[in-house]
């Protein structure tokens, strides 16, 4: 086994007693102060996360548009330059290589920013993909970090530190020319978390700089340092998928409910047979959002309906927001109505949890 890699924020995790976690072959802050202190600064305030161990790969040349519009499911011509845009790369079968967002430039130059846990994986089949095209594949997260800036206190934080008007940011917009302290960053308003934020790239140092720049300017604006366990459960609370849990390679969009991200209706992708096929034949197994009044749900527990296994749970916590025992499961597709009565299987006892919707907390971006 291969030694965890550290982001070049390490240093500073430690000086903030972090407690440190091997997460997809990295290691990374788990939490600081504590899971729930620290999701609530996101939900009303702000809060900062190292995200250095995501993927980026610049795609570039001729062909760029028409290779990427082959390989991800979701259709760029919709997009302008300057806009970023969410989708899947998928196996020929409908199953999920990664989710990632891609940053247009223009027609001949993208960024993808991709899972860390798929960083090798991904770029292996990009590459593989791209030999018909004339187009440019370029690595780059080995010079990139990347800090995440998520909250409703997260625009006022990042406007009090530079010149540029980070108002004229739309929702899924970029800019690189957004100087802090000096020093020009890449900045698109995207997040993780169902709230209000941003996205920041810089070269390592730069973010080194940015990281203790944020924490120290931010104090007025109540600012956290956010660790991997408040951002799971904040994606979690507004249905955010991911990797490894609600898709996979063997977990297709239209079965995770993400078809708006599916466009059926271009041209040829990679996986889209499958998948038109999957949505006539009628998709036989769904991901579903239920809560439990006993029992805190955990990813693998299995699912029954009376004696029958029906499926399992994909991610599952008491939610800080709501209160609650939540999760989300893939089941069979015959059980997946709201109000349905389930069982989960929390260590030696079923326990029972109610068929509700995924929207468990309204998103809160800024559109």
């Amino acid at each position: 086994m291969s030694e965890p890699k550290k982001t070049h924020l390490y240093n500073q995790h430690v000086a903030l007693d972090a407690k440190m976690i091997e997460f997809s072959g990295w290691l990374m802050p788990v939490n600081y102060e504590g899971i729930i202190e620290e999701h609530e600064a996101v939900r009303e305030n702000v809060g900062l996360f190292d995200v250095s161990h995501m993927g980026e790969v610049r795609i570039e040349g001729k062909e760029a548009t028409a290779f990427l519009q082959y390989l991800f499911t979701n259709d760029l011509s919709l997009i302008e330059n300057g806009h970023v845009q969410y989708g899947m790369m998928c196996y020929e079968n409908g199953t999920v290589v990664d989710d990632l967002l891609i940053y247009k430039y223009h027609t001949e130059s993208y960024l993808l920013v991709i899972n860390a846990g798929n960083i090798e994986k991904d770029v292996a089949w990009i590459t593989e993909k791209a030999a018909d095209f004339d187009v440019r594949i370029n690595p780059i997260s080995d010079v990139l970090s990347e800090v995440a800036l998520q909250g409703p206190n997260a625009e006022a934080l990042l406007q009090s530190l530079s010149d540029e008007d980070i108002k004229e940011i739309g929702f899924f917009q970029f800019r690189e020319d957004i100087h802090i302290n000096g020093t020009p960053f890449l900045v698109s308003r995207t997040g993780y978390t169902g709230e209000d934020g941003f996205e920041i790239y810089g070269s390592h140092e730069a973010i080194k700089m940015l990281w203790d720049y944020l924490l120290e300017k931010g104090e007025p604006y109540h600012i956290k340092p956010c660790g991997l366990g408040a951002r799971d459960t904040l994606r979690f609370e507004v249905a955010l998928p991911l990797y490894g849990h609600e898709i996979s390679d063997s977990i297709s969009p239209l079965e995770a409910g993400l078809g708006f991200f599916v466009k059926l209706n271009k041209e040829n992708f990679i996986g889209k047979a499958a998948l038109e096929k999957q949505k006539e034949k009628g998709i036989a197994q769904k991901i579903v959002g239920f809560e439990m009044s006993k029992g805190i749900p955990r990813h693998g527990y299995e699912v029954f309906d009376g004696n029958e296994a029906i499926g399992y749970v994909t991610t599952g916590y008491y939610s800080p927001t709501l209160k609650k025992n939540i999760g989300l499961a893939l089941i069979n597709a015959t059980f997946a109505k709201m109000g349905n009565t389930i069982e989960i299987q929390v260590r030696k006892k079923r326990m029972p949890a109610t068929i509700i919707s995924k929207k468990f907390y309204q998103k809160q971006y800024k559109k």
